[in-house]
């Protein structure tokens, strides 16, 4: 989100209440339409430089070998989707990999500045800080995690369940005398486990395990001691020591999520606004998915571009997707704990169905409609924007997400006869719309992009920023409707 305002000029200031960057592993996966979002800001190649694409799993049952397996072993990228599996990297990573790049923008990160209270006029936000400072701003977004005092503040509701009695240690830890080389998960007949999964670029393991318990029940405090005695009681390795500890927790199933991410001129994204269980990895991703699709309607209601009820399509479009993680993440976590009851059947149950396929009921969806092939749908307002390798003006390959990597609206016109179309609504709508006419600026020379976005004749496609489909027409009219409707559209009473 930031990385959105910066690269549009939107002046912005991030406080975080820590006082130093962690160096906790966290949420360790990014996922496919995750890839494709941070390479819109510039980030994905970083990432896939830091962490590791491919990482099998190995299973063991009461400490005897079951099976090495790796359930995206046959995935290979596509025209429409480079990004074929995710890639493993640690939260703390990631998070380094985003505060340099909003660096290259001259904007830093304000380390142990913590928000204690706010209030909101017509105008704007006053937020206190704990030191005694006060911030005066246009919006004001809490990204301050499941705790967050942003959304207590706000007065919101945060509904759903704590289950105390599952539970688990998380922490990172040093294991000599174990490969590196998969991800190791030992499982047992009484229902415990453990799993020992090594961090690229790192010399840590990130250990999950069940929890020493006390007399009442309780998971004990997490130490080094007690991972040491964990991992032997479930791994029945001998001669692997655990050591140099940089993380220790104790991790319990929340399923939450709030009844709205937005109060006026406040917002919540991420952790603040839904949290669940760690299954399929969806945590890191979401919250970075709701980034990505505040920051672009943020960036032109603050830049004056678009008006205020702009923003109202943020909750409608990201709140039905916090409620789908919450009952996908728990289906899967409950389909964990099922499976390391069998000897033979392997984890991979944990791994999610696609994300991001887009947000067809949105207001923000142009009319209904889709392009289809054959008798099948493949594309419809509101959907994610596939990729497609292309050739440029002067012959060298450019991939349509590099074309959309840009803070504005892209207009694709499909047919050299709509070249002038398209370079008068561009000109019209400069500064909030850039636009290629394929087979002019854009050479679809292998006819995928006609395929992806199921293109038969003269067609006008217009791609919103975060690149989801706006609009699908052959009429210019209805694409300077569509942007004068983002330009002037008004709040929900």
């Amino acid at each position: 989100m930031t990385d959105e305002l910066a690269r549009r000029g939107v002046g912005v200031r991030i406080v975080d209440a820590a006082r130093v960057p962690h160096r906790e592993s966290r949420g360790k996966g990014l996922q496919p339409r995750t890839l494709e979002v941070l390479e819109d800001v510039g980030g994905t190649e970083r990432v896939l430089a830091t962490g590791t694409t491919r990482l099998p799993f190995r299973k063991y049952f009461d400490g005897k070998h079951v099976n090495d397996t790796d359930p995206f072993a046959d995935a290979l990228p596509t025209p429409d989707a480079p990004y074929e599996r995710g890639v493993l990297i640690g939260q703390w990573q990631v998070e380094q990999i985003l505060r340099d790049r909003l660096a290259e923008f001259g904007v830093g990160v304000q380390l142990g500045a913590e928000v204690a209270e706010f209030e909101q006029d017509t105008d704007g936000v006053t937020a206190a800080l704990a030191d005694g400072e006060r911030i005066r701003a246009g919006y004001l977004v809490g990204c301050d995690g499941g705790r967050s005092r942003v959304r207590k503040v706000m007065g919101v509701r945060f509904d759903g369940t704590t289950e105390e009695t599952q539970s688990m240690v998380v922490g990172d830890v040093r294991a000599e005398g174990i490969g590196r080389d998969v991800w190791h998960q030992w499982f047992t007949s009484d229902g415990g486990g453990l799993a020992l999964c090594p961090m690229p670029g790192t010399d840590s393991f990130q250990l999950q395990a069940s929890p020493e318990l006390d007399a009442d029940g309780e998971p004990l405090p997490p130490s080094l001691e007690s991972f040491q005695r964990i991992f032997d009681r479930y791994a029945r390795v001998p001669g692997v020591t655990l050591t140099s500890p940089t993380w220790l927790s104790v991790w319990r199933v929340n399923v939450r999520m709030v009844d709205r991410m937005r109060v006026d001129r406040v917002l919540l994204a991420g952790d603040a606004a839904h949290v669940h269980p760690i299954a399929g990895g969806l945590g890191m991703n979401t919250g970075i998915q709701d980034a990505y699709n505040l920051g672009w309607k943020l960036a032109l209601v603050a830049t004056g571009q678009a008006g205020p009820g702009l923003l109202d399509t943020y909750e409608e479009e990201r709140l039905p997707v916090a409620a789908w993680t919450l009952g996908v993440s728990t289906d899967l976590y409950a389909r964990v704990l099922e499976a390391v009851k069998e000897p033979g059947t392997g984890i991979e149950v944990a791994a999610p169905p696609p994300m991001g396929t887009g947000y067809p009921w949105s207001s923000l969806a142009g009319p209904a409609g889709g392009r289809t092939s054959g008798d099948a749908t493949v594309l419809r307002p509101g959907d994610r924007a596939p990729d497609a390798p292309c050739l440029d003006a002067s012959g060298q390959p450019v991939r349509l997400f590099q074309a959309y990597a840009d803070p504005r609206f892209t207009l694709l016109g499909f047919g050299t006869e709509l070249s002038d179309s398209v370079g008068k609504l561009a000109a019209e709508h400069d500064g909030l719309l850039q636009g290629f006419t394929v087979d002019d600026d854009l050479r679809d020379h292998e006819g995928h992009a006609r395929r992806a976005y199921g293109i038969t004749g003269p067609a006008l496609v217009l791609i919103r920023p975060d690149n989801h489909v706006a609009l699908f027409t052959r009429d210019p009219a209805e694409v300077t409707a569509y942007l004068t409707r983002i330009v002037t559209i008004t709040p929900k009473e």
